[in-house]
């Protein structure tokens, strides 16, 4: 069992602590002090949820269903597109800036909608939890303490994440530091956008 556990969290933390799309937004929360702990614990259960699902056989289910991915790949580009569209227009426009630090954060379910959006939009999720990790969690002696060590290592990752974030958002929060990070977010955004678009 515990050999099936280590390879699950080693697997699991050698993808996820790559810079992408749902760690630069779990990173912008954390410096907005916008509920980064909730968002932390939504990515954790999804991650687990869709790692499960890959040992028990969803990797399967989409693999045999090039319309699905094809979709999921639709979708997600269209998504990473107007996220980081809206985070350059953040970075390169004094007054959105200034507006958006004016105003009050956003509420707690708009919060959870986006953290939903980005992690369940994003195909890249789907690639590295259900396909990957799903596939070779399906094949171990313990399928199910190999997805228990890779849900192990988002838990630790993202919540390392949003606290050590928050932590430093009091020395990250000059207007020029917010615009340098949006400017970050939407290149990484963008990046992963063209990826999904000439992968297939």
């Amino acid at each position: 069992m515990w050999p099936s556990y280590l390879n699950g969290l080693m697997l699991s933390a050698s993808l996820i602590i790559a810079i992408g799309a749902q760690n630069a937004f779990v990173l912008g929360q954390s410096l907005r002090r916008e509920y980064p702990l909730l968002v932390a614990g939504i990515c954790v259960l999804c991650d687990a949820l869709l790692i499960t699902a890959g040992v028990l056989g969803l990797t399967r289910l989409i693999t045999d269903s090039p319309l699905l991915l094809e979709l999921l790949r639709a979708v997600g580009i269209a998504f990473l597109l107007l996220y980081g569209a809206r985070a350059l227009l953040r970075a390169v426009h004094p007054g959105a800036l200034q507006r958006a630090g004016a105003e009050a954060g956003r509420s707690r379910p708009a919060v959870i909608l986006a953290t939903l959006a980005i992690t369940l939009l994003n195909p890249h999720v789907y690639l590295d939890t259900v396909l990957l990790i799903g596939s070779l969690g399906a094949r171990q002696a313990s399928p199910m303490a190999f997805a228990a060590g890779a849900s192990s290592a988002s838990l630790l990752w993202f919540f390392a994440l949003a606290v050590g974030a928050a932590r430093l958002a009091p020395w990250l929060a000059r207007p020029f530091t917010w615009r340098l990070i949006d400017l970050a977010v939407a290149l990484m955004m963008a990046y992963v956008a063209v990826q999904l678009y000439l992968g297939g």
